[in-house]
């Protein structure tokens, strides 16, 4: 009866989730898109990023990527260690056969010899009574485990995924840059011809040679180190599709990739459902929390109901008769008295790592809250970089334009075809890097909003 009575008790806090203070904008949110756009997180991946090429690429790192593949065998750990730790609210239920059969010699007249065969059967059942909730605490700090190493997954996921389209548009921004630099290097071998053909019909002078050969070899320079970093980052990339090093499929050009204008990136209350890091840090403060229940069930006493039933019998028989039965019960309770305080120190040290889950939950979501606010100001401004750096492309082809025909009409130096030409090949690499520093903030913008596992 009394163990009925008890048997619903629950030491230790239930838990709750700990008011967090959320802003009611993101800073750096200066759009307005419409009230019913899609926040950006809530995106498929593919819904995002349209190159087929690239979605094919992702799929891939989804299927094969080793550290998305250790995520899910955690997640397997961790339904295992659940079932191992449930297991201990049950009865633990153990069944025997013992035969056997043993001759002694005549020792003496005293002591004539005989032969003993014996048997047994029994089925022995010992359970470890929760009273206290221990059982059901630890129970329940595992399945809080099984939650975060899911919501681990789905973070590693979103890594991932984030991972491969940096590095894709990367390798894309690289091939424009070489593209630039062939045709670059194709325009200025012409253009040292046709000086060269002026050098030696008196009209341009050897120093005028000279530098459209600087012109060619600047150009010329450029195209080994973009190929060699080309071979490094289709390398990288391979790492994260789970495969060896080697080429990688190209779909649309860099600047074909969509980019929208305007981002809606929803309430900042909703990134707490949404990030993956913000769920796993919470389950692990909801399994630190029901470990202080465990630590606190530790200080009361503990009971244990063990039985034995079965047959034994010296003729095998006659085994299984009414008469051969036997059985046994028994009752313990083991109140703990002295540990040299190692069981309140237990409970101190528990309610210490939940105050530490506690810190890391929150820091966990203001870190969550910086990096939206970071991602949308570098989308923005990363936006407004790349639409001045077109324009002083323009300028500065339409600037070496200029300088050609002057120079060919006789009214400027070789020397300021050369500047202008250098400018105008340097306004096109930037340009490039511009346009890739647009999309990789889209893809941190699209990270830091939790966008990517669903």
């Amino acid at each position: 009866m009394l163990g009925l009575l008890l048997a619903g008790c629950l030491v230790g806090p239930d838990y709750k989730r700990p008011p967090v203070e959320a802003p009611g904008v993101y800073r750096g949110d200066s759009q307005s898109p419409p009230a019913a756009s899609q926040p950006l997180g809530d995106e498929k991946w593919w819904e995002v990023f349209q190159d087929p090429i690239l979605q094919q690429l992702i799929r891939t790192a989804i299927e094969q990527n080793y550290d998305l593949r250790i995520a899910a065998s955690r997640v397997l750990q961790a339904q295992a260690q659940l079932g191992v730790t449930r297991a201990n609210q049950f009865p633990t239920v153990n069944a025997g056969v013992d035969v056997s059969s043993q001759r002694n010699p005549k020792i003496s007249g005293s002591f004539p010899s005989y032969e003993a065969r014996t048997g047994e059967v029994d089925l022995a059942v010992v359970w470890n009574l929760d009273f206290w909730g221990k059982y059901r605490r630890q129970t329940e700090a595992a399945r809080a485990s099984v939650l975060a190493s899911q919501w681990g997954r789905r973070a590693v996921l979103t890594s991932v995924i984030s991972n491969v389209a940096s590095a894709y548009f990367t390798l894309r921004e690289l091939d424009l840059e070489l593209d630039v630099s062939k045709m670059t290097l194709a325009a200025r071998q012409d253009s040292l011809r046709l000086t060269s053909v002026l050098a030696k019909n008196g009209s341009a002078s050897g120093l005028d040679v000279r530098q459209s050969e600087q012109l060619v070899y600047t150009a010329a320079e450029t195209i080994p180190d973009l190929e060699r970093q080309i071979v490094l980052q289709e390398n990288s990339l391979s790492i994260l599709l789970g495969r060896n090093p080697g080429p990688i499929p190209r779909g649309r050009a860099l600047t074909e990739q969509p980019n929208p204008p305007a981002i809606p990136v929803g309430l900042p209350s909703e990134l707490l459902e949404r990030r993956s890091d913000i769920q796993e840090a919470e389950q692990n403060l909801v399994a630190a929390n029901a470990q202080v229940g465990v630590a606190k069930a530790a200080l009361f006493p503990s009971i244990s109901l063990t039985g034995t039933a079965g047959y034994e019998s010296f003729a095998l028989n006659n085994l299984f008769s009414h008469a051969q039965r036997a059985w046994n019960g028994a009752a313990s309770l083991t109140q703990p008295v002295f540990a040299g305080g190692a069981l309140r120190s237990q409970k101190r040290l528990a309610e210490a790592q939940k105050e530490e889950m506690l810190l890391t939950y929150q820091q966990t979501i203001m870190n969550a809250f910086q990096q939206v606010s970071n991602s949308l100001t570098a989308y923005q401004k990363d936006r407004e970089f790349r639409e001045q750096q077109e324009l002083l492309t323009a300028a500065a082809d339409d600037a070496d334009r200029l300088s050609k025909v002057l120079y060919q009409h006789g009214g400027t130096s070789y020397l300021q075809v050369l500047t202008s030409e250098n400018n105008d090949f340097s306004a096109e690499l930037n340009l490039a890097q511009a346009q890739l520093n647009e999309r990789l903030a889209l893809v941190q913008l699209y990270n830091a909003l939790g966008g990517g596992w669903q």
